[in-house]
C-alpha cells in the first residue's frame, strides 16, 4: 500500500515557515501585502479567492482582494494593475482566472510588474524559470517540489511522466524536474501508447483535468504517482434538490493505483493546498526582495 503524500500537513509546515519569516523581519520591512483581482462572481474563483485571504492572514501577510463585476472594462482592469505596480505597500499580484471573455488572459497576466507575479505565470517569469535564473515559480508545480521534498524523494536520475503539457503545470513543472537532473517525457492527447510510456514511469505525474484518465494499466509498481487533477463528477447520490450531487476527484483512478504505487497524493488533500502555500511562499520572497 502507498504511503499518502498529504498537501495539508506540507501547507501547514509552509505557513508556519512563512509566519516566522514576516516577525522576523516585518520590523524593518512592514507588513507584506498581496492584492487579488476577482471579475464577476464565478463560484469556484470566489471559493479560491476566499482561501486566498484566509491563508494570507495564517502567514502574517495583508490580503487585498478587489472584487470587481464581470463587465469591468479592460483598460480599467489595466490601470488597476499598473496602479498595484507602483504600490510599496503591495508586493504580489494575482489576476484570478477565469477571466471574462472580454479580457485579454495573455494580457493581464503580462501586465503584472514580474517583481509582483506571484503567480510565476508571466512570459518574463516563465522564461527566467526554462534558463535556470532566479525567480518566482508557477504555485501549483513549486507546490509539488516542496511535497517531494517532504516525502525524502530524490529525482536525480529518476524517469519523470508528465500528462498534461500546459503552460499553468506541465511545461513548468518539466523544467523544475529537468533542474533536478530528473529525464522527464511530456505527455500529451496526441502522445502515442500512453499507457506503455506511463509504465516506465519512476514518477508519474497526472495534469489532465480528465478524471480516472490513469489506472493501474498505467503504473509501473512502486512508482511514485502526483495527481494534479480536479475534477466534479457524479457521487451517485442525489440532493434535497433531486439533482445529482457532484464531488471532487482527479485524474488518478486512486483505488486502483494506491494499491501498486509507493507514494500518492490523493485528491482532495494533495497538491492543491500547496498551490495556495506556493503562493503565499512567493509573496514573502517578493517582500524580501528575492523575487527577481
Amino acid at each position: 500500500m502507498a504511503e499518502i503524500m498529504s498537501g495539508k500537513l506540507v501547507r501547514k509546515i509552509v505557513l508556519k515557515e512563512l509566519k516566522a519569516k514576516v516577525i522576523e523581519n516585518e520590523a524593518r520591512l512592514g507588513t507584506p501585502g498581496l492584492a487579488v483581482i476577482q471579475l464577476g462572481d464565478n463560484p469556484a474563483s470566489t471559493t479560491y479567492v476566499n482561501n486566498k485571504e484566509k491563508y494570507a492572514g495564517k502567514a502574517k501577510i495583508r490580503p487585498e482582494v478587489h472584487r470587481l463585476p464581470a463587465d469591468f472594462p479592460e483598460n480599467e482592469l489595466h490601470a488597476l494593475i499598473d496602479k498595484l505596480n507602483n504600490d510599496p505597500s503591495v508586493h504580489g499580484i494575482i489576476v484570478q482566472m477565469p477571466l471574462p471573455d472580454h479580457i485579454g488572459t495573455d494580457n493581464a497576466i503580462a501586465a503584472v510588474s514580474p517583481e509582483k507575479d506571484v503567480d510565476g505565470l508571466a512570459p518574463i517569469s516563465q522564461g527566467k524559470l526554462w534558463t535556470g535564473r532566479p525567480g518566482l515559480r508557477p504555485c501549483t508545480p513549486a507546490g509539488v517540489m516542496r511535497i517531494l521534498d517532504h516525502y525524502g524523494v530524490e529525482l536525480k536520475g529518476k524517469g519523470v511522466v508528465i500528462v498534461g503539457r500546459s503552460n499553468l503545470v506541465g511545461k513548468p513543472l518539466a523544467a523544475m524536474m529537468l533542474e533536478r537532473h530528473a529525464t522527464v517525457t511530456l505527455c500529451h492527447s496526441r502522445t502515442r501508447d500512453l499507457e506503455g510510456v506511463c509504465r516506465a514511469a519512476d514518477v508519474l505525474v497526472a495534469a489532465t483535468g480528465r478524471a480516472d484518465l490513469i489506472t493501474k494499466s498505467h503504473v509501473k509498481p512502486g512508482a511514485i504517482v502526483i495527481d494534479i487533477g480536479i475534477n466534479f463528477v457524479e457521487s451517485g447520490e442525489t440532493g434535497e434538490d433531486g439533482k445529482p450531487k457532484m464531488k471532487l476527484t482527479g485524474d488518478v483512478a486512486f483505488d486502483e493505483v494506491e494499491p501498486l504505487a509507493s507514494l500518492i497524493t490523493p485528491v482532495p488533500g494533495g497538491v492543491g493546498p500547496m498551490t495556495i502555500a506556493m503562493l503565499l511562499s512567493n509573496t514573502v520572497q517578493a517582500w524580501l526582495g528575492e523575487g527577481s
